[in-house]
């Protein structure tokens, strides 16, 4: 139909947005099948680093540069920043998918989040996150229980 908006238009220039939860398996050279969701919304390539509660981040390359460029910012005068920046891009590895949408997960990145075969990937708006299955089951058990009292502090303004 002329004139008419398809979802890829109103999409054009968005960062990605990463949703869901999916249990690929981590083989023994530490390859990982990437969802199929996401090869497409994370380009050619993508980062890994340290996240926050023991998981490893996958980040679309831009995302990555936002954020490293936006702690650099800070890191110069503030110490906490410097330290940050130094853990987070000293475990960084730029990564490319292989054709069938594998990335190595370095052992540096598997030992920090203690990752074994069983994962859980999961999509976080703007990232992504494996997680050891074990600890993300055990997480979520607990954050559940919190979910609609954190709603308040961090959704203030949003309307559901």
């Amino acid at each position: 139909m002329a004139g008419s908006t398809g979802i890829a238009d109103l999409l054009t220039g968005l960062p990605p947005l990463l949703l869901g939860t999916y249990t690929p398996k981590i083989d023994a050279k530490g390859r990982v099948a990437l969802p199929a969701k996401f090869r497409s919304q994370l380009g050619a390539g993508l980062v890994m680093a340290r996240g926050q509660e023991r998981c490893v981040y996958l980040l679309p390359f831009d995302e990555f540069r936002r954020i490293a460029a936006q702690i650099q910012r800070t890191s110069v005068g503030n110490k906490a920043a410097r330290e940050y920046l130094r853990v987070f891009l000293s475990g960084a590895v730029d990564q490319e998918p292989d054709k069938q949408g594998r990335v190595v997960v370095p052992q540096m990145l598997r030992d920090y989040a203690n990752l074994g075969s069983d994962i859980v990937v999961i999509g976080v708006g703007t990232r992504a996150e494996i997680w050891n299955k074990a600890a993300w089951e055990s997480y979520l058990a607990q954050k559940e229980e919190d979910y609609s009292e954190i709603a308040d502090d961090v959704l203030p303004e949003v309307e559901f």
